[in-house]
């Protein structure tokens, strides 16, 4: 099943680089009592990922989080080492939370598998983003083709909020 509008986000795992190394971080600890935009890619690095979707939250993080966003997150199922090294090479800072979905968990938990195995890149996330109010979706944006950020981006994020 498919989250939409009103469901509830599942408490899965996420991991997340701390200065002590990988870390682990429950859903509910990231989306409960706050308002949370999520968005997701099909993995770090690939290009319509970094040059077209990342970009547009990093650029318009300080107008979405005027709007009483709390934290801005990017997900992926890549591993943590992966996310770490996506962040350090965008020089996101704190602007973006980078929250690695390894084994896929919560991307499975929401229902948002893509398979590009035949394109050699295994299970990976459709590209969406939503915005999350103290545990619930009050918006959620996918994109038909996931090589485009269009339905999902920054922008489209920053007027629905």
């Amino acid at each position: 099943m498919t989250i939409a509008i009103g469901d509830t986000i599942p408490d899965t795992p996420f991991t997340v680089m701390a200065e002590e190394g990988p870390k682990e971080m429950k859903s509910a600890d990231l989306f409960s009592g706050r308002k949370v935009v999520l968005f997701a890619v099909p993995g770090a690095f690939t290009p319509t990922c970094h040059n077209d979707h990342l970009p547009g939250f990093v650029e318009n993080s300080e107008a979405i989080k005027a709007k009483g966003v709390d934290e801005i997150a990017v997900v992926s199922i890549n591993d943590v080492f992966v996310m770490d090294a996506w962040q350090t090479a965008t020089n996101c800072d704190d602007a973006i939370t980078f929250l690695a979905d390894g084994s896929g968990a919560f991307t499975k938990a929401v229902g948002m598998e893509l398979d590009l195995t035949e394109r050699g890149l295994g299970p990976r996330s459709l590209r969406y983003a939503m915005i999350v109010d103290d545990g619930k979706v009050t918006a959620l944006n996918v994109d038909d083709v996931p090589s485009n950020a269009t339905a999902s981006s920054a922008e489209n994020i920053l007027s629905a909020l």
